[in-house]
């Protein structure tokens, strides 16, 4: 059995952490870090080996309160999918990560706060700390979180409102709220978040496009309208499920190696090594864009689109730096991601801290570089 002298210890040495890594710098939230228990969210999680195979550790298991007071991500819940694959449903976000968002989410005595993705409900339990239970709200779409959520947190004398039902419809009962903040990603920031939140409040959400394609923007809402600038670190969340509790994501399409045009690029293709222009070339490319893997190694990055457009780059460059490309369908992929590249060297290679986002009242999303006004901007399509 856990004592409270060993998990205060822990969750204190977890505090020290995210201060020494400069992230944790309001005495209020680390406070609530130390004194909110993250085992009692957390009392057992998944681990994927190399071999694909996922390995739950629960309290039973030497380690286990030393890994969750970590500062790392713990999956919570896996969901198998028709081939028989499991994959994440749920997680405990990264303690650093949730810090740096209530940081920038900037609250202050009083204020009033929707969370979008309850999850195991821990990060409501450093709200609630920080602002009493009564001034925060949290939807989930899964009612089984739910359910163990407001049971742990209760335990603990925590009894905010959460409720079981869809995030994009946010919880328009209780609006307006000074704050909200989804833990989860979207491809387009839902208009009821926009009209639930009052003026000059803020919304904190993770956009994202596609895989790594996005990243937490911080909006303020003005008059009709949401608008702010993406955080400079990079952050990536599960995609929201809608209400018959499916994701965004795209299945995987047909890569042919053996059809296609054929050319060479001196990019990485992974996505995350610059993920900038990446998100940019999603508003040319195909809708729900796949990324994955081909080959033994793996030898391919391959990307597919639900048009049929479809391209693979080789991982491995040769002496000259060079990769091999292939593509095909309807749309040159690697054409496009290449096209953007040099857009974003032109503009001096910027980091997200130089692109914001403005969401108009009629669902318009709007990305520019700088300033609002700015003559480089970039209309957001729909993905659905």
């Amino acid at each position: 059995m856990t004592t409270e002298h060993e998990w205060h210890k822990h969750a204190r040495e977890l505090a020290g952490t995210i201060v020494a890594d400069g992230v944790l710098t309001d005495p209020a939230w680390r406070a609530a870090l130390e004194a909110v228990p993250r085992h009692v969210f957390v009392p057992r999680f998944s681990v994927q080996r190399a071999d694909g195979v996922w390995v739950e550790t629960t309290t039973a298991d030497a380690g286990w309160l030393h890994t969750v007071y970590s500062d790392t991500p713990l999956v919570t819940a896996l969901a198998e999918l028709e081939d028989g694959r499991r994959v994440p449903l749920s997680s405990s976000t990264k303690p650093g990560l949730m810090v740096r968002m209530l940081e920038a989410l900037d609250v202050h005595d009083g204020h009033r706060v929707l969370e979008i993705g309850t999850g195991t409900g821990y990060n409501a339990g450093l709200l609630s700390h920080r602002l009493g239970a009564a001034h925060v709200f949290s939807v989930e779409i899964e009612a089984d979180l739910v359910g163990l959520a407001r049971e742990r947190l209760a335990g603990l004398g925590h009894t905010p409102t959460l409720v079981a039902g869809d995030g994009a419809a946010g919880l328009p009962n209780a609006a307006p709220y000074d704050r909200i903040i989804a833990t989860c990603s979207v491809s387009m920031v839902p208009s009821a978040w926009a009209a639930q939140v009052r003026d000059g409040g803020l919304v904190l959400v993770d956009v994202k496009r596609g895989v790594h394609a996005g990243n937490l923007v911080l909006l303020r809402r003005i008059g009709n309208r949401l608008e702010g600038r993406f955080l400079p670190k990079w952050a990536g969340f599960m995609a929201m499920r809608d209400a018959t509790g499916t994701s965004f994501a795209a299945p995987s399409l047909r890569v042919d190696l053996e059809c296609g045009r054929r050319s060479v690029t001196r990019l990485d293709p992974r996505p995350w090594t610059a993920s900038v222009p990446w998100f940019l070339a999603q508003l040319r490319l195909p809708r729900n864009i796949t990324f994955g893997y081909r080959g033994a190694g793996p030898e391919w990055a391959t990307f597919t689109g639900e048009d049929g457009s479809w391209c693979a780059v080789s991982l491995a460059a040769d002496d000259e730096g060079l990769r091999e490309v292939r593509q095909g369908g309807p749309v040159a992929i690697w054409d496009h991601v290449e096209s953007v590249h040099e857009l974003w060297q032109r503009f001096g290679r910027p980091g997200w801290d130089r692109l914001g986002l403005t969401v108009h009242d009629d669902g318009r999303h709007r990305v520019w570089l700088d300033d609002p006004d700015s003559s480089q901007q970039w209309v957001l399509p729909p993905l659905r």
